[in-house]
């Protein structure tokens, strides 16, 4: 019996689940509630007018203007970041408030200002739209509408005498059109320096206040009150074209930045230099340098057993922050073999220079530059130098477009001769980068330039066809090259495996670029078919600034 129990109940729970649930949805079906229907959708184009008006503010951006593009990624990036957002919102707004809150303190019987409760709650913004407007090498432009429906939950507590007031601010919506700049751009991330921020248009603000758990907004006109004074607050300071700037990185970080002079420099002479030779004398030279810059030293002649020596002679050295740069001057005892010693050292601020005009200083030598060191206080000489920094002129010409690659000095007319002709200026050439080289070899691409007899050549790029050097090369001139042309190489070379010391080298095209055309226009920002080569391209950036 036990057995027959046991299987009837099986074929039971086998059975009875399935006709039951049929059971049940025949049940549900005949229930199912008539009022329920299926929503209409109507076309876009097919709506009235009034139904149209009264939707339109809820239509995303990039409905109603073809050139937005909607970003839903990142607005969903912007919604997992929110609560870390949040936070660093949050700990801005303390940091900038406390002095705002202590200027207010003892004033009006005021004993303290804190938040009791600071978040921008869970709800993040939400950008409807972008649109780049303007891009190039330097910075990017783009306008955004962004909206923001949130639930903030800021809570301050001001003490007057000894007696709290709460005031809340809750329930904020704001829309407002903003215009980023992103520059300058930097080989660093995020690949910028700086954001600046403006709002096109007057913003639209909304929100509740309670103090002491009363509506405040709820008094007649205050409402509007507040949004016009807030309104005209904001677009007194923000709106286009002035800027909100934010720094994103420090300059020193960033990339390299643009050349703003020349700096001459006349090292004449040194006295009472230490002795370091065995027979009491030194053979005493200088390097000069600038601070911040990669760029490899430049020295004087080495004047063999002379503890007083005269130099008597110039150098050049490009500026690019003439408020913050410094001029680094070191003495060196020239040695056959070894180390050279050092005699001594001193550094000049360009920042104590007056453009144009010619300044003598002569110091005293020191150990290094830290002033507790007491190895500065025995006497090492003096030196003597005489500098003068010339700054870049601002666009020489204002002359922009192609002109006559072939032009000669005799035809260029007298008023323009003197103000670019006869001026001396740097010549900056940036090699960026190639496209397409094909080798038959090996593709272990670098870019050779020569100009007037000097060779540069960039870092080896190993198996690419698209290199990118991105390296700049400085030419100082006397005088603008307007007959002179800059020879582009690009070469790939291999090692031997067998033999580390033996190369095989192998041409991938050239271009010859006439200068004529970067002096009367500062500036190229070109892409070039090289020659000899089937489909390759190199793009080449080259500056001219005049003194």
């Amino acid at each position: 019996m036990n057995f027959i129990g046991s299987l009837l109940g099986t074929i039971g729970f086998v059975f009875g689940i399935p006709v039951g649930l049929f059971l049940g949805f025949l049940i549900f079906i005949s229930t199912e509630s008539t009022d329920v229907k299926i929503p209409f959708i109507r076309p876009l184009q097919e709506l009235d007018r009034s139904s149209l008006v009264d939707i339109l503010p809820e239509i995303p951006l990039w409905v109603k203007h073809p050139d937005y593009e909607r970003i839903d990624w990142f607005n969903d990036v912007v919604r997992d970041m929110w609560p870390y957002i949040d936070k660093a919102i949050c700990g801005m707004i303390k940091s900038l408030s406390e002095p705002i809150f202590s200027e207010y303190i003892g004033m009006f019987h005021l004993k303290s200002i804190d938040f009791e409760t600071l978040t921008l709650g869970t709800l993040p913004p939400v950008v409807q739209g972008i649109k780049v407007h303007e891009m190039n090498e330097n910075h990017l432009v783009f306008d955004l509408m962004a909206k923001w429906a949130g639930n903030p939950n800021i809570t301050l507590v001001l003490k007057l005498l000894y007696f709290p007031i709460k005031v809340q601010l809750i329930d904020t919506q704001i829309t407002a059109a903003i215009r980023v700049t992103l520059k300058p751009f930097v080989p660093t991330f995020p690949c910028f320096s700086n954001a600046q921020v403006s709002l096109m248009e007057k913003p639209e603000v909304d929100f509740g206040l309670k103090v002491m758990g009363g509506d405040l907004m709820a008094i007649p006109g205050l409402h509007n009150y507040v949004q016009r004074l807030i309104d005209e607050q904001v677009s007194s300071v923000y709106l286009w074209p002035q800027t909100l700037e934010i720094p994103i990185l420090d300059a020193s970080i960033g990339a390299a930045k643009k050349p703003m002079g020349i700096l001459h420099v006349k090292v004449i002479r040194a006295r009472k230099l230490k002795k370091m030779d065995i027979i009491g004398t030194s053979d005493p030279y200088v390097r000069l340098s600038l601070s911040g810059e990669r760029i490899s030293y430049k020295k004087t002649s080495v004047k063999l057993k002379n503890l007083n020596p005269e130099w008597n002679e110039d150098f050049k050295l490009t500026v690019k922050d003439p408020e913050c740069q410094v001029l680094q001057l070191r003495v060196y005892d020239w040695e056959k073999v070894g180390v050279h010693d050092k005699l001594g050292m001193q550094v000049i601020p360009l920042n104590l220079l007056t453009p144009h005009e010619k300044k003598e200083f002569t110091m005293e030598l020191v150990k290094n530059m830290n002033p507790n060191d007491p190895r500065n206080k025995k006497p090492r000489g003096s030196i003597t130098v005489e500098l003068n920094f010339v700054p870049f002129v601002e666009d020489t010409m204002g002359f922009n477009g192609p002109i006559d690659l072939f032009m000669k000095k005799e035809t260029i007319p007298k008023t323009l001769e003197s103000s670019y002709v006869n001026r001396a200026g740097l010549l900056v050439v940036t090699v960026i980068g190639a496209k397409d080289l094909d080798g038959k070899r090996h593709n272990n691409p670098f870019a050779l330039v020569i100009f007037k007899g000097e060779k540069r050549k960039t870092k080896v790029l190993k198996k690419t066809r698209n290199p990118n050097w991105n390296e700049d090369f400085q030419f100082m001139l006397d005088e603008a090259p307007l007959e002179e042309a800059i020879h582009i190489e690009v070469i790939s070379r291999r090692k031997n495996r067998a033999f580390r010391f033996v190369s095989s080298k192998e041409t991938l095209g050239h271009v010859d670029i006439n200068l004529v055309d970067v002096v009367y226009n500062n500036r190229i920002n070109e892409r070039y078919h090289l020659i000899n080569s089937r489909n390759g391209e190199i793009h080449v950036d080259i500056q001219w600034n005049a003194t």
